[in-house]
C-alpha cells in the first residue's frame, strides 16, 4: 500500500512564500506521476500542479502558474509544492496524489486520474 503524508501548511501573509512538502512510502516512488490538487471551504477540489515520474514534464493550473513550482526527489520518494506571492484566494487544504504510470505526461488534471492521497495540509493566506 502507498502511503502520502503532507507538510508545511501554515498561515502567511499575502504575498508570502511556503513550501509543501508530500513524503511518499509504499512502493517504487519513481513508478508515480504526482500531483497537488487543493479543497477551498464550500468548494470542490481543484487540479494545482502535477509532476511526471521522471520530473520532466510538469502541468499547472492556469491560476498559479508563475506562482507556484512543483519539483520531485525521486531519492527522498518526496513532491515539494513552493508557493510565492501567495493570495487569499490560495486559502485551502492542500492534498497530493499519486498515479502508478511510467507515461511521460504529467498532464493529469482530474481527481479520478490518482490512486492516492494524501490527508492534506491547510494553508491560510491572510490579506
Amino acid at each position: 500500500q502507498v502511503q502520502l503524508v503532507e507538510s508545511g501548511g501554515g498561515l502567511v501573509q499575502a504575498g508570502g512564500s511556503l513550501r509543501l512538502s508530500c513524503a511518499v512510502s509504499g512502493r517504487t516512488f519513481s513508478s508515480y506521476a504526482m500531483g497537488w490538487f487543493r479543497q477551498a471551504p464550500g468548494k470542490e477540489r481543484e487540479f494545482v500542479a502535477s509532476i511526471s515520474w521522471s520530473a520532466g514534464n510538469t502541468y499547472y493550473a492556469d491560476s498559479v502558474k508563475g506562482r507556484f513550482t512543483i519539483s520531485r526527489d525521486n531519492a527522498k520518494n518526496t513532491v515539494s509544492l513552493q508557493m510565492n506571492s501567495l493570495k487569499p484566494e490560495d486559502t485551502a487544504v492542500y492534498y497530493c496524489a499519486a498515479r502508478f504510470t511510467f507515461a511521460t505526461t504529467a498532464a493529469y488534471t482530474r481527481g479520478s486520474d490518482y490512486n492516492y492521497w494524501g490527508q492534506g495540509t491547510q494553508v491560510t493566506v491572510s490579506s
